[in-house]
């Protein structure tokens, strides 16, 4: 489902779409850091991996543009913690 995610740089989100809604996380960019701001699910979607699948293809999306994250989001931030494959992007 990650592959499914789309930057949509005109509302400064990571977005995906499924049946039923969007989930997405907003960002603020700058040269080398996106700073992740707020992730959300629609609430009747709540516990069904969607904001893990939105997260994880918003990180693979900075992972390819050879950027570095600040999770400023507590959802982002406890998501980077629980996959050590993703620690690497965080920026000191």
């Amino acid at each position: 489902m990650s592959d499914a995610v789309r930057d949509n740089s005109s509302l400064s989100r990571y977005e995906l779409a499924f049946p039923g809604g969007v989930a997405f996380v907003t960002y603020r960019k700058s040269p080398d850091v996106v700073s992740l701001l707020h992730a959300e699910v629609p609430a009747q979607f709540e516990g069904r991996g969607i904001g893990a699948a939105v997260t994880g293809g918003a990180l693979e999306a900075i992972r390819a543009a050879g950027q570095k994250v600040d999770p400023r989001c507590s959802f982002v931030a406890a998501f980077i913690r629980r996959h050590p494959e993703y620690q690497d992007l965080v920026a000191s």
